[in-house]
């Protein structure tokens, strides 16, 4: 049977990855959609799956190898006449069982946080494999820290960088200790890893300065019964990043109410029309005030194109493209889903891509593309309540617009208190970039909009 070679797929926006782990071996038979390699970019880590079953015949890459979209992976041979041949081979050693995961597995999925390989990472070799140099955190780096995929997944899940981590271990080899030794230190203020130096120098701070006290261990079981559970994947995920965001982004929230209740009225009227038009056959894309959102941001952006940057280094890059991301919720957590050239759409079409990404989201089935690339993000409680809250910039935004549950209010018109339906405003930003003034000046125009969207038009 021919052979079938296996490529990287479309992973997004990165240009190389890292292997930072090696899933299967030869003579291994996997299924489709299984996954077999683990890279990693500065951002996240993600599986590389299989888009076809069969044998293992060849593995073409290794641990600490660069890879890209349509880097060759693994050859197979087909499922069926290949597998005699695997039961000829020489036995692989035999490898420890893995714990199973109950989470869905995508194709790719983009995640910080890996599963332990169930098979041997390398056959056993006939030649004495050479001596792997103890790891110096102090020195330059040699490919990739001496360290176990277990202890790559424990140091991703807590945001330690290995190579700054000084191993214990049999020739430098970096343990499960070694990393909880270095979060204490780094949470105590004794020791600083190279990106917090390299910001407290950009920010003239000084994080040690500090006086960071350890984090508390405590046995609950003193004061009571208790149960554990693991949390999902993706809050690991977004642990990572809002920490990082909230430390490293000066942020202020300015809260606003705008009168949305001509807006609404225009909205239930359309949706109106549409599921007449549904009867008749037509397409019944029903239109969600996130819609309008979307579009009104786009042109306040337009306006304050500082809202629509990012820092670089000295410099600020402005964007020329408006691509707005929406925080969808999912039973694994929160994911944001972008909706690329908002400025380009109508407000059938973005609340048709909404619908479409935000069951993606739902169903695990998201690409690492469709959440990367925003400019400018939107997370809406419209569906559940609240009045204010301060929602966490999504680096490397400098802006990010939170929306709370719209409710009916006394206004006063000049003569008397009319009913208005108001919407709540809650604009997070960046203070390196933006100033209060021209926050609030955002923001009033963002309400003027939605009160008369019109304007959208100007």
């Amino acid at each position: 049977m021919a052979s079938i070679e296996i490529q990287v797929p479309d992973i997004g926006d990165f240009a190389e990855v890292t292997v930072i782990e090696l899933m299967v071996k030869v003579g291994d038979t996997v299924k489709a959609e299984q996954s077999l390699i683990t890279v990693e970019s500065d951002k996240a880590s993600m599986e590389i799956p299989s888009s076809h079953g069969g044998v293992i015949k060849e593995i073409k890459v290794k641990l600490g190898d660069k890879v890209k979209q349509g880097s060759l992976v693994v050859i197979l041979e087909g499922e069926g006449a290949a597998v005699a041949n695997a039961s000829v081979a020489a036995p692989a050693p035999t490898a420890a069982p893995a714990p199973t995961s109950s989470e869905p597995n995508t194709a790719p999925a983009l995640v910080a946080a890996t599963q332990a390989a169930s098979v041997s990472i390398a056959t056993v070799s006939a030649a004495p494999a050479a001596a792997m140099p103890a790891h110096n955190p102090t020195s330059a780096p040699v490919g990739l820290p001496h360290a176990s995929p277990s202890v790559r997944k424990f140091a991703r899940e807590l945001g330690v960088p290995l190579a700054e981590v000084k191993g214990s271990g049999l020739k430098g080899r970096i343990l499960e200790s070694d990393v909880q030794a270095f979060t204490r230190s780094v949470m105590s203020g004794a020791a600083q890893t190279l990106a917090g130096v390299a910001q407290n120098k950009a920010g003239g701070g000084d994080g040690a300065g500090l006086g960071l006290i350890p984090w508390p261990v405590v046995d609950f079981t003193k004061f009571g019964p208790i149960e554990r559970k693991d949390r999902p994947r993706i809050k690991k995920i977004s642990a990572s990043n809002l920490h990082r965001n909230w430390v490293m982004i000066p942020h202020v929230t300015n809260h606003d109410d705008c009168d949305i209740t001509d807006l609404e009225a225009f909205r239930v009227s359309t949706n109106l029309e549409t599921d007449k038009a549904a009867k008749s056959g037509g397409t019944g894309v029903k239109v969600t005030m996130l819609a309008f959102l979307i579009k009104a941001c786009v042109a306040a952006l337009k306006k304050f194109p500082e809202f629509n940057s990012s820092i670089d280094g000295d410099q600020l890059v402005y964007k020329q493209y408006f691509h707005i991301g929406f925080a969808a919720d999912t039973p694994n957590g929160l994911m944001v889903p972008v909706i690329k050239d908002a400025d380009k759409k109508g407000i059938f079409q973005i609340s048709q891509e909404m619908g479409e990404l935000a069951k993606k989201a739902r169903d695990g089935k998201l690409s690492p593309a469709e959440m990367s690339g925003a400019s400018f993000t939107i997370s809406s409680l419209g569906g559940i309540g609240g009045r204010y809250f301060t929602p966490i910039i999504n680096a490397p935004e400098v802006a990010i617009l939170g929306v709370c549950k719209s409710q009916m209010e006394p206004v006063w018109d000049g003569k008397a208190f009319v009913p208005r339906l108001m919407l709540p405003l809650s604009l997070s930003w960046d203070h390196r970039v933006i100033d209060g003034a021209a926050a609030a000046r955002f923001n009033v125009y963002l309400g003027q909009i939605l009160g008369d969207f019109r304007r959208v038009l100007l």
